[in-house]
C-alpha cells in the first residue's frame, strides 16, 4: 500500500481496518511516498514493492505545478517503469447519490505510458517551450486490444475512441486508425470515433450514450474527471492500472485542490471500492463483493455522506459503517 499524501493518508490506512476485520487474507507492505521532496528514493522503494507484490493499492500522490520543470511526476514514474499501460475508471451511478444524470454506465479506457505525458518538454530559447506528444503504433494497437477485448468480457456492445485527428492529423489519426484496425477483428462489437471537444459536450448532456471509451493519455484524464463528475465526484470512483506483470488500484481521480489530509473529512468510498477491485485482481471474490455491497448499502445512507457530497460524515463514520453491514448482514 502507498498511502496518498494529499487527500489524505488517514483515509487509506483505515482500509487496513476493513481488512482485518472482514478478516481478508491479505498483509500489507505500507510504503510512504512524500511528493514535496526532490528526491526519487521514495517512488523508487514503492515501485520495488510493487515488483516484490505484483499489485499494489495506491492513495492520491500529489503533483502540482509549483514544483519545478526537473521534477517528475511520481504517478508518471510509477506507470511507466512498471508500464502500466491501460488505465481503466468504471463510472457508474450509485444508489443514494443525487446527481444531473441517472443510469450512467461507462468504462473508460486510457493509454497510460505515452501522448503529452511522456514529459518531454524543453525550452528551445526563452520564451519558447517545445513539447512531445508521442503516439506509437504499437502502444496504440495495444491499449485498442485492452479496450476491445474487456468490452467483448465485460459482455458490453460498443466501443468509442476519442481523438482530436481533424486537427492532430498524424499523431492522432495514427491512433485512430489503430483502434479502425484493432475493431475490425471483433465484430460483435460496435465501434464508432468523436472528436474530444465534441465528447466533452455529450457527456454533459447525454452520458448515456456511452459505453466503453478508449482513448490517450491526455484526453483520458481529462474526460475520467468530467465522468467522475456526473456520478458524484472523485470520492466515489475507483480506477486502476493495469500492465503485463502488474496492477495497481486506487481512486479513479486525483482532487489537486487544498490538502484535507488529517482531516477525516475525505471520502473513503472510491478507494474502498479500489480494494474491492484489487481483491478481485487476486481471485478473492467472495472477500471483494462482501465489501462492495457493504459500501453501496452505506452510500444510501444521506446522514453518512462527506462534504464532497455535500453531507458532514467523516471518514471514520462512514469505515465504521461498512464494518457494522458488514457484521450485520446488511451487505
Amino acid at each position: 500500500m502507498i498511502p496518498g499524501d494529499g487527500i489524505g493518508p488517514e483515509r487509506d490506512l483505515h482500509l487496513l481496518s476493513v481488512f482485518r476485520f472482514c478478516c481478508v487474507p491479505v498483509d500489507f507492505e505500507v510504503v510512504n511516498v512524500d511528493s514535496s521532496m526532490a528526491s526519487e528514493d521514495d517512488i523508487n522503494d514503492a515501485i520495488m514493492a510493487i515488483r516484490r507484490n505484483g499489485v499494489a493499492l495506491k492513495g492520491n500522490i500529489e503533483t502540482n505545478h509549483y514544483l519545478p520543470p526537473s521534477y517528475k511526476s511520481r504517478n508518471n514514474l510509477l506507470r511507466t517503469s512498471l508500464d502500466l499501460y491501460a488505465n481503466v475508471m468504471h463510472c457508474q451511478s450509485l444508489p443514494g447519490v443525487r446527481t444531473r444524470h441517472r443510469n450512467i454506465d461507462i468504462m473508460i479506457i486510457r493509454e497510460n505510458t505515452e501522448g503529452e505525458y511522456s514529459s518531454l518538454e524543453h525550452e528551445n530559447v526563452p520564451g519558447v517551450v517545445e513539447c512531445l506528444k508521442i503516439i506509437t503504433k504499437t502502444k496504440s494497437l495495444r491499449i485498442a486490444d485492452y479496450a476491445f477485448r474487456a468490452a467483448r468480457a465485460t459482455g458490453r456492445r460498443r466501443v468509442t475512441a476519442v481523438h482530436k485527428a481533424n486537427i492532430m492529423k498524424l499523431g492522432d489519426g495514427l491512433f485512430l486508425e489503430c483502434c479502425q484496425e484493432v475493431a475490425s477483428g471483433y465484430p460483435e462489437i460496435s465501434f464508432d470515433s468523436m472528436i474530444v471537444d465534441n465528447t466533452s459536450m455529450q457527456l454533459v448532456s447525454r452520458p448515456q450514450q456511452f459505453d466503453v471509451m478508449v482513448m490517450p493519455n491526455l484526453y483520458g484524464n481529462i474526460v475520467s474527471n468530467v465522468c467522475a463528475g456526473l456520478v458524484g465526484g472523485p470520492g466515489l470512483v475507483p480506477g486502476a492500472n493495469y500492465g503485463e506483470d502488474y496492477a495497481v488500484f486506487e481512486t479513479g481521480t486525483r482532487n489537486t485542490g487544498k490538502s484535507i489530509a488529517n482531516c477525516n473529512t475525505a471520502n473513503p468510498t472510491a478507494m474502498l471500492l479500489a480494494s474491492c477491485l484489487l481483491l478481485d485482481h487476486l481471485k478473492l471474490h467472495a472477500y471483494a463483493s462482501m465489501i462492495r455491497r457493504a459500501v453501496l448499502s452505506t452510500v444510501t445512507e444521506t446522514r453518512l455522506h462527506t462534504a464532497d457530497l455535500g453531507g458532514q460524515g467523516s471518514t471514520s463514520d462512514v469505515v465504521q459503517a461498512v464494518m457494522n453491514a458488514v457484521q450485520n448482514g446488511r451487505y
